[in-house]
């Protein structure tokens, strides 16, 4: 099948470009390389540098026809969303629903639309947060990224247009960007190979539901052709410190230095970590690559 993929020059989109193209499909990327990089893009794949915001992506679709549209591309800064709502705000709601209206009209059978289960949830009642537990976001990213999946069902509803909403936990993994819209795994790994200090934010203590790229990226194969109108969680269903984190990379990489703490960040949710019962039982997926070993591969990566 053809496949189109926003944001598929990114981390986490060029590695799903990878696997779809490896089991044999058909790739076109959306990209605007805002934060994504050419260099990450498999050469295989057709690039449009062309932002979701714009008349062009519309023509794109036009023009290749694609089968499904994985959506990644979107801006994933919860601190910059909180200076900045409305810059989030035309890209995440904005943007998304411009692809929605070009998937409508251009015959696209399914959007994967690709949401936060970190950050949508907001405090929890409970862990882990499977995916009736209410949703209460404490930054412009978690509300903006929730309310696309409103808008999803109701395309769905209206106008038959299938969809899938994987909602991710902290992703880390080759080709993150230490210097952008990062998560602790690739911003640590980088200062302390280079022999940097390393500063946490607030007491360390925060728990987040780490997982790997590659896990995520079997995700978006299975829901090719199956999990239509439903939303799943991804994750381990455990929460890993940020302090426990930063002593596993230590340990790997060999760093000589302590830990500097500096303040909480606004907006941040301070534990959070997912169930994912929904997607083992209905569609068999599991994570298969624990911290340590995705930690290290992380770790070669970063060192080539």
């Amino acid at each position: 099948m053809k496949i189109l993929v926003t944001g598929g020059a990114g981390f986490i989109g060029s590695n799903v470009v990878d696997a779809y193209l490896g089991a044999g499909h058909e790739v076109v990327v959306v990209d605007n390389l805002a934060s994504g990089n050419r260099a990450n893009l498999n050469p295989a794949a057709k690039l449009y540098e062309v932002d979701i915001r714009t008349p062009e992506l519309a023509e794109v679709l036009e023009r290749e026809k694609p089968d499904v549209v994985n959506h990644h591309a979107a801006h994933i800064d919860v601190r910059r969303s909180v200076a900045d709502p409305l810059y989030d705000t035309s890209v995440n709601i904005v943007g998304s629903i411009s692809l929605l209206e070009a998937c409508r009209k251009s015959g696209v059978r399914k959007i994967i639309y690709i949401s936060s289960g970190g950050a949508m949830y907001g405090e929890p009642d409970y862990l882990p947060c499977d995916e009736a537990h209410p949703v209460r976001p404490l930054s412009p990213y978690g509300a903006s990224k929730h309310t696309v999946e409103h808008y999803c069902f109701m395309y769905k509803e209206s106008f038959g247009l299938d969809y899938t909403v994987l909602r991710y936990p902290n992703v880390y993994g080759p080709r993150q960007d230490p210097y952008g819209e990062a998560g602790v795994v690739a911003i640590f790994t980088e200062r302390m190979l280079k022999g940097e200090p390393v500063t946490i934010n607030g007491t360390g203590e925060q728990e987040r539901d780490f997982i790997y790229v590659g896990d995520c990226v079997s995700a978006n194969l299975l829901v090719l052709e199956a999990g239509g109108g439903k939303e799943y969680n991804l994750g381990w269903g455990i929460g890993t410190n940020v302090n426990e984190v930063f002593a596993r990379l230590k340990e790997t990489i060999g760093y000589p230095l302590d830990a500097r703490y500096g303040p909480a960040k606004t907006g941040e949710t301070f534990r959070i970590y997912l169930d994912t019962t929904r997607i083992r039982k209905e569609l068999g997926w599991r994570p298969m690559i624990p911290l340590a070993e995705g930690i290290a591969r992380t770790v070669d990566f970063f060192r080539k």
